[in-house]
């Protein structure tokens, strides 16, 4: 068993909130890899099921609060704001802010491959956090765990832009005037597994137009997609003969 996890009652205080059933908390915490070493021991279960009933009560407290917030915007615009606030990197950003990694059961592979602090793990056992104090406390607990994290992360997105698909719009920017698509090739990775920061470049033909960086091959591609945006902006792009894009 890893000795490095904290006490369920410790994650109470950490969130100021306590558990009618704890057992429910504790199963919240428990990863699938624990589980796996430690079957002989009773009335282990892992955060499986919980992370399942959590992203469902989570998709709902971010629409509604989406939907209450921006009553003018499009379908389309709470689709994207959406998107950008469920994804696994924001989630686990949620997630080691209330410093869940240190709270998880894991098994000792898990352990010692930084399992605790990777993305997809924060991620699910953040959702199954969500899922516990929904069935312990109610969805009224539920959103009041979730809202104030989600708000100020929401700020950031909006600040930023993350929400706008830039390999979309670059796509269709360049497809207008070339009539051809932009690749995308990971050149290199970086870091430990559970941190891995990927560098993707965005292309044309053999040009590059963009280059980014992120904790996964798709967040590397949107952020090379926003560079290859902003050049574009600014520059425009080179075409296949040598010429300028204009914006």
């Amino acid at each position: 068993m890893s000795e490095d996890s904290k006490s369920p009652a410790d994650f109470e205080a950490l969130i100021g909130l306590r558990f009618k059933d704890r057992d429910l908390l504790r199963q919240a915490l428990t990863h699938s890899s624990f589980v796996n070493e430690y079957a002989g021991e009773a009335a282990i279960r892992d955060n499986e099921r919980l992370e399942f009933l959590g992203d469902a009560v989570l998709d709902v407290i971010v629409a509604d609060m989406l939907y209450r917030r921006f009553p003018r915007i499009s379908e389309g615009e709470l689709t994207q704001l959406r998107a950008a606030l469920v994804k696994t990197e924001s989630l686990a950003h949620i997630g080691a802010k209330f410093r869940l990694g240190e709270f998880l059961l894991v098994g000792h592979g898990e352990e010692i491959s930084g399992g605790r602090e990777r993305l997809s793990t924060l991620c699910r056992g953040f959702e199954a956090v969500i899922g516990a104090i929904y069935l312990d406390r109610g969805m009224r607990a539920a959103i009041d765990f979730v809202v104030p994290s989600l708000l100020e992360l929401l700020e950031e997105i909006i600040a930023k832009n993350l929400h706008v698909d830039a390999r979309s719009e670059l796509q269709e920017r360049i497809q207008g005037r070339l009539n051809i698509m932009p690749d995308y090739h990971v050149v290199g990775a970086e870091g430990p597994e559970h941190e891995k920061q990927f560098r993707v470049e965005a292309m044309l033909g053999n040009v590059i137009i963009g280059s980014g960086r992120g904790p996964s091959k798709r967040a590397a591609a949107q952020a090379a997609a926003a560079d290859a945006l902003r050049r574009l902006d600014a520059d425009g792009l080179p075409d296949s003969a040598g010429g300028k894009l204009g914006t």
